[in-house]
C-alpha cells in the first residue's frame, strides 16, 4: 500500500531564481523606459540660459543700421576735353543751378568752329553763285522762247500767204513748200525752247532746294560746335552742395571723364546694408521706423538695388513725414525694418544656441526642471528679439537658448 507524501511550505531555491530574474527584467524595463540610453552631460544649471516657450505676436521685423545721404547726387562729367583753366570753387561750398564751377580751354574745339565757318562761307558762297547763274539761265530761257515765239509768228504768216498764193498758182510750188517747211520748223522749235525751260526750271529749282538743305545743315552743324563752347564750363546742373572736385589747374581733363559731384541737400535718404538673406522678402514701400529721443520717426524703403555685393544688398529709404532736427549727411540710425504684418506664433528668445545647431534642434527641459533632451524643431521667422518657432515646441515649455560650445552634441543635460 502506497504512503501520501506531504509537500513541505515555505520558499524553494526555484522561487529565489524566479524572484531574481522578474527584478532583472523590470530593471532593464526602467532602464529602457525612464533611464538614459544616450549620452548625457552634467553641468550646473546656472551657466546656461533657460527661457521660457511663449506664446504671442510675433513681429515680422530685422534690425538694420541706415546712413542718412543726400536725397540724390549728380555727377560731373567733362562733355567736352580741354585743359583746366580757371577754378571758381573749392568742396564743400553751396551751389546754385548753373553756377560755372570751373573753365576748360581746347584749342582743337576753337580750330573745329573756324574750319565749319570757313567752310559754311564756301557753301554760302556757292549758293549765291548758282542762284545768280541759274537766274541769267531762266533770262536765256525766257530769250529763247521769245525769239522762237517770233519766229514762229513770222514763218506762219509767211506760210498762209505762199498756201494763198500757190492755191491762186501765182507762186511755184517749191516756195510753197519751203515756207511750209520753215514753219514746221519754228513750231518744233518753240516746243523744244518751251521743254527746255521747264526742265531747266526744274532741275534749277531742285538744285537750289538742295543746297538750301545743305546749308541749313551747316548752319545748324556750325550751331553745335557753338555749343559745345559752352561745355567749356563745367557748371552746376542743381541747386546744392559741391562734393568731391577732382580737379587742378593745368590738369588736362579728357571727354567723358569725372570731375566731381553734386548733393542736393534739398531732401534726404537713408541707405543700408541688408543680409542677403532677406532679398527676396524686401520690396519697395516696406515701412521701418526708429526712435530717436522721444520722436518716433518714419520711413519707406523707395528702392531696392538688385546688386549682392559681400553678401549684402543695399536699399534706400524715404522719409514718410517729419525728420529728426539737425539732419545731416553722414549720420546712421539704428531702425526696424518691418518685412510683414505681426501674427500669432510660438516664439523663443534669440540665444546663442542658432549658431551651433542651425535652428534644427535645441534642449528642451522636463517638467522637473533637472534634465534637458534634444528635440528637432523647426524655426520660422525671426526679428531682433524671438525667433518663430514652426514645429517642435509648445508654449510653457523652456528651453536652453545660450551657447552650446560648452554643452556639445549630447542627447542629455542633467543639471548638478
Amino acid at each position: 500500500m502506497d504512503k501520501v507524501i506531504t509537500p513541505k511550505k515555505g520558499i524553494k531555491k526555484k522561487h529565489i531564481y524566479w524572484l531574481l530574474g522578474a527584478v532583472l527584467l523590470g530593471f532593464l524595463v526602467y532602464q529602457l523606459v525612464w533611464g538614459n540610453s544616450g549620452s548625457s552631460m552634467r553641468i550646473a544649471k546656472e551657466k546656461v540660459t533657460v527661457s521660457d516657450v511663449t506664446d504671442g505676436m510675433f513681429q515680422d521685423y530685422i534690425n538694420i543700421t541706415g546712413k542718412v545721404e543726400p536725397i540724390r547726387s549728380l555727377y560731373l562729367d567733362a562733355i567736352e576735353g580741354g585743359r583746366v583753366e580757371e577754378l571758381m570753387l573749392e568742396e564743400g561750398v553751396m551751389l546754385e543751378a548753373g553756377q560755372v564751377i570751373l573753365k576748360l580751354e581746347n584749342n582743337m574745339l576753337y580750330q573745329t568752329i573756324l574750319n565749319s565757318e570757313t567752310e559754311l562761307a564756301q557753301k554760302e558762297n556757292f549758293l549765291r553763285d548758282t542762284r545768280i547763274r541759274f537766274a541769267n539761265d531762266l533770262i536765256e530761257s525766257r530769250r529763247n522762247m521769245l525769239n522762237s515765239e517770233y519766229q514762229l509768228s513770222r514763218s506762219k504768216r509767211n506760210y498762209d500767204q505762199q498756201l494763198r498764193l500757190f492755191e491762186q498758182k501765182l507762186v511755184p510750188k517749191e516756195d510753197y513748200l519751203k515756207a511750209e517747211e520753215d514753219y514746221n520748223y519754228q513750231k518744233n522749235l518753240l516746243e523744244i525752247n518751251r521743254q527746255k525751260a521747264e526742265n531747266d526750271s526744274l532741275i534749277n529749282s531742285s538744285a537750289i532746294q538742295d543746297l538750301n538743305r545743305d546749308l541749313i545743315k551747316m548752319r545748324q552743324t556750325l550751331k553745335l560746335v557753338h555749343d559745345r563752347l559752352g561745355n567749356l564750363e563745367i557748371k552746376s546742373p542743381i541747386s546744392g552742395q559741391l562734393g568731391m572736385l577732382d580737379a587742378e589747374l593745368g590738369q588736362s581733363i579728357g571727354q567723358g571723364a569725372r570731375i566731381g559731384i553734386v548733393h542736393d541737400l534739398s531732401d534726404y535718404k537713408v541707405s543700408a546694408q541688408i543680409d542677403e538673406h532677406y532679398i527676396d522678402r524686401v520690396v519697395r514701400e516696406l515701412s521701418a521706423n526708429f526712435k530717436r529721443g522721444q520722436q518716433d520717426y518714419d520711413l519707406m524703403v523707395r528702392k531696392v538695388y538688385p546688386e549682392v555685393r559681400d553678401g549684402q544688398f543695399q536699399i534706400d529709404m524715404i522719409f514718410q513725414a517729419e525728420k529728426p532736427e539737425r539732419i545731416r549727411a553722414g549720420q546712421t540710425y539704428h531702425m526696424k525694418l518691418e518685412l510683414g504684418a505681426a501674427r500669432q506664433a510660438v516664439m523663443i528668445p534669440r540665444g546663442g544656441f542658432f549658431n551651433s545647431t542651425g535652428g534644427q534642434w535645441i534642449y528642451v527641459l522636463d517638467k522637473s526642471g533637472e534634465r534637458a533632451s534634444k528635440r528637432p524643431i523647426k524655426i520660422g521667422r525671426q526679428n531682433g528679439k524671438y525667433y518663430e518657432v514652426v514645429e517642435g515646441l509648445l508654449p510653457q515649455e523652456q528651453v536652453i537658448t545660450s551657447s552650446y560650445e560648452l554643452l556639445g552634441d549630447h542627447d542629455q543635460i542633467i543639471f548638478n
